[in-house]
């Protein structure tokens, strides 16, 4: 029983501030060079909440935690951060171009949504479903910013099955309430509803429907602990659910077009005795390798991968000096996929974990969730300089994950490893905020 509920979003005051000075990728999507630039960009860009500046100094008491709290009230008290006056729904439309090396999608598309609080549940409650596994730092880092703030600044992006019906009933012809052009020429679009028979009429549509958590599974699951610990430090209960009980999402149809899927590569460093002939032996054991120009360029490795790729799995290692071409793997049903069932063997992302990362290259589960050996990249123009610059040993490349895999490993109650899939775009945050008081 999916729950949802129109609410009273703050938002920022256009009158005060600039639209496109404030709002910003997600906190996990922004790079130092990033950070600089929304510094710069405004004196309120949210960046300054959610991601903000660490200093020596800070310690207890002062730290970037306080600093985004103490920044959250100010604008709140001083009219930078407005709350609407009547509980509403936001729809929410991003046209974007698709990003090269996808296919199967016109060059520009629109994606259709809603913004909503939704009732935060149990994975065990059949409601929300999750599809990659969570890291624990990125989680207390989280925590820590709720707890200080009491507000939900980002997006969870939740996936229901609707066929385009709800997107119907929220089209309008009138001019949007928010619209901005992100540094991806990604155009976003907000229309506040507050028609009450439209609210309740979609709340009906999604009562019986399943979520599955595309993007935000560490806000997601760090809201469902702050909500715990909430519920245990509560002397009594209402009856009545609480504003910690829900959490800002926005729902995306996975019926509809729209959705596009990016891959995220692996960066393996750090490795003592990493040895390319060694590599490319081990590999002879678990797929049919065939060596590549080393020299290969992002497009042509996109053309290569997605070739192979019709076939089965298709990843692509490359290292300073070589790269192969590994596919028809040979290890499935091996040890290495002990517990996991036939439709997460057939991933890539799996074989590349399974087979690469800990078969070939020998990295544990427990290196690999700590990132002591490996990060993640989502272009291949940056893994391939990173990895020709010497800043890595090995670049992993391969193709993203089908919606219906997803879908599939989802409702099966079953996850993938970290970083398994990029929906593009992304939610930008500071369109609408969620204060808990």
């Amino acid at each position: 029983m999916a729950l949802i509920f129109p609410f009273k979003a703050w938002r920022y005051d256009p009158q005060r501030v600039p639209i496109q000075q404030v709002v910003t990728q997600p906190y996990d999507k922004i790079t130092p060079a990033m950070q600089d630039r929304y510094y710069k960009s405004s004196p309120y860009s949210l960046v300054r909440i959610i991601l903000g500046k660490r200093q020596s100094t800070d310690g207890k008491t002062e730290n970037v935690y306080t600093r985004a709290a103490a920044s959250f009230q100010d604008w709140r008290q001083n009219g930078v951060l407005r709350q609407d006056a009547e509980p509403s729904l936001y729809r929410y439309s991003q046209t974007f171009a698709i990003p090269f090396g996808v296919s199967g999608h016109p060059a520009r598309i629109e994606r259709q949504a809603f913004i909503a609080l939704g009732r935060i549940e149990e994975y065990s409650s059949g409601v929300i479903f999750r599809h990659e596994r969570t890291l624990a730092k990125p989680k207390a880092d989280r925590l820590d910013l709720l707890r200080a703030t009491r507000a939900h600044l980002g997006q969870i992006f939740m996936l229901y099955n609707g066929a385009g019906k709800i997107d119907a009933a929220l089209e309008s012809a009138a001019a949007p309430d928010i619209e901005v052009t992100d540094e991806y020429d990604v155009v976003h679009r907000v229309w506040k509803t507050s028609n009450a028979a439209v609210i309740a009429s979609i709340q009906k549509q999604m009562h019986d429907r399943k979520l599955i958590i595309a993007d935000g599974h560490h806000r997601y699951e760090t809201a469902l602990t702050y909500r715990d610990q909430r519920r245990a430090d509560a002397e009594t209960s209402s009856g009545r659910p609480a504003p910690y009980d829900s959490v800002m999402m926005t729902f995306v149809d996975m019926d509809r077009k729209g959705l596009v899927i990016l891959p995220t590569h692996r960066l393996v460093f750090g490795l003592p005795s990493f040895n390319v002939e060694q590599f490319q032996a081990d590999a002879q054991k678990f797929f049919t390798v065939e060596e590549v120009d080393a020299g290969i360029d992002a497009a042509r490795a996109a053309a290569m991968l997605q070739q192979a790729g019709a076939a089965g799995t298709a990843l692509l290692a490359v290292t300073v000096s070589r790269a192969f071409l590994l596919h028809a793997p040979k290890a499935t049903g091996t040890s290495l996929f002990a517990n996991l069932s036939l439709r997460q063997q057939a991933l890539d992302v799996v074989q590349l974990h399974k087979c690469v990362l800990e078969g070939i290259l020998k990295i544990s589960e427990d290196a690999i969730r700590n990132q002591d050996n490996v990060t993640y990249c989502r272009e291949a123009m940056d893994a391939l300089s990173q990895v020709r610059s010497g800043k890595v040993q090995i670049a992993l490349l391969m193709n993203p994950a089908r919606m219906e895999q997803v879908r599939d490993i989802a409702f099966a109650g079953e996850v993938l490893p970290q970083k398994s899939t990029d929906f593009y775009p992304k939610l930008l945050s500071g369109l609408t905020i969620y204060a808990l008081d």
